[in-house]
């Protein structure tokens, strides 16, 4: 048999492990792995021996080494029962193979293929004001004043407490940055939004509103951020600064304001959802925070707000189609919504002030409300909408959004808010300080 000239050896540990280049080159150029090699992918030869009594001598654990060399040869991902987990996840960050390990361990995101992980309880007082999930497969969780940020393995970072009334929206900026919204603290002229390191809690940066050039104190509320580094949120002043602020992510400085017109509502909104397509931005102030429910579509190019909605003036015998969430459907050209027993309507974008086409293929859940009800959410990932409901949440798939399946894990009451990113869907719950991970499991081996 002829012998492969790529054949590298490892001591590991005082093990021996013998593979080839072509596996290591399964690792990428940014791995421990990806140094050994050349600009053409040749293996090193850090002496003068011949090729195959090369050996590399790693000062690492052997049996860990070994689960992610078989990483690397098979795709798969085999825990022996001997190696804690979380030793596992130290000797791949080492080596560079971290999302090697999280593309094995869960698969591409399929909301009709979700299966609950885990339950992570929290410590913190209150309930949850929001959770969203980070690009990296953890996620961040506001209670009152306090934001708890987990990595993608479910370990806690040190808590951010700010002080101030309350925390009222979070997000992430990229993988190591999150932006916290939070309310004005009479008195003190804190609150506002603030950019922060996920890692250490350092505050990189505290956005400032200027109103007839003069700094503000404000309430920040909804959040949301675009692909070319912009920051926005809805901004409530004490004078005239009612509308949506815009901040550059990289220098913190702010660039653009949209101010509220009279009769209309911006500075209270609940969501903000920016649309890469239509360079736009999604903004709705909904029931209850405001008697009436006003959505719009918001040009900052030209400062014209160029979609509205409201139901202001409509009939009160309308009240059980009351909008508690709103979302943009880009691709289908609609604006998504749902009422407090998760009938979801649709509006035309490219109508403006048209009606809401009310569908009620979901739950027929009329009178049978819970005693302390979460309003349900929405969100729309990869072709998929997903809307919350008491302590489930529903998966639509489909050009006619036929409910195909749903998830339910009755730990922790209502769902107040849920998240998807990272290939993984986060759920918060409203009556225990608990949300639960959902995840993709990786395809059959074939």
């Amino acid at each position: 048999m002829k012998i492969p000239k790529d054949r590298v050896r490892f001591n590991v540990g005082g093990r021996v492990f013998e593979t080839t280049s072509t596996t290591l080159a399964n690792a990428g150029r940014n791995s421990f792995f990806g140094a050994l090699f050349n600009e053409n992918w040749t293996l090193k030869q850090p002496n003068n021996d011949s090729f195959s009594h090369c050996e590399f001598f790693i000062d690492r654990n052997p049996d860990c080494f070994s689960v992610l060399l078989d990483l690397l040869r098979t795709g798969d991902l085999n825990i022996p029962p001997n190696i804690p987990e979380r030793q596992l996840y130290r000797e791949a960050s080492f080596y560079g193979l971290l999302d090697h390990v999280r593309s094995a361990k869960w698969g591409q995101f399929d909301g009709n293929r979700l299966r609950h992980s885990r339950s992570v309880t929290g410590q913190a007082p209150g309930d949850g004001t929001a959770i969203r999930a980070g690009p990296d497969g953890g996620c961040c969780v506001a209670h009152g004043s306090v934001v708890h940020v987990y990595d993608w393995i479910m370990e806690e970072y040190p808590p951010l407490n700010l002080d101030y009334q309350r925390v009222n929206d979070v997000g992430w900026v990229d993988g190591e940055s999150i932006i916290i919204s939070a309310c004005e603290k009479l008195g003190r002229g804190d609150g506002g939004m603030g950019l922060f390191s996920k890692s250490t809690g350092e505050l990189r940066y505290k956005f400032q509103v200027c109103h007839e050039n003069q700094v503000k104190s404000f309430t920040a509320g909804a959040l949301s951020t675009s692909s070319d580094y912009k920051i926005f949120s809805s901004c409530k002043g004490r004078s005239n600064e009612y509308g949506i602020g815009v901040w550059d992510q990289v220098t913190g400085k702010q660039i653009d304001f949209f101010y509220e017109s009279p009769g209309w509502s911006l500075g209270d909104a609940d969501k903000l959802q920016w649309l890469n397509g239509s360079n736009c931005l999604l903004v709705a102030t909904l029931f209850p925070r405001k008697d009436n429910c006003y959505i719009s579509m918001l040009d900052f190019r030209d400062k014209r707000m160029v979609w509205s909605w409201s139901d202001f003036g409509a009939p009160i015998t309308v009240d059980e189609k009351r909008v508690r969430d709103a979302i943009a459907m880009e691709d289908n050209n609609a604006i998504c919504v749902v009422n407090e027993y998760e009938d979801l309507g649709f509006m035309d974008l490219r109508m403006n002030g048209g009606s809401v086409r009310w569908s009620s293929r979901s739950r027929m859940m009329k009178g049978k409300l819970s005693d302390e009800p979460c309003y349900p959410k929405l969100a729309l990932h990869e072709g998929q909408l997903f809307s919350s409901m008491d302590d489930c949440i529903s998966v639509f798939c489909g050009p006619d959004w036929v409910l195909t399946s749903r998830l339910r894990q009755s730990n922790g009451g209502s769902i107040c808010d849920f998240s998807i990113g990272g290939d993984r869907l986060f759920a918060l719950h409203s009556e225990e300080n608990v949300f639960d991970v959902w995840e993709t499991p990786p395809p059959p081996i074939s």
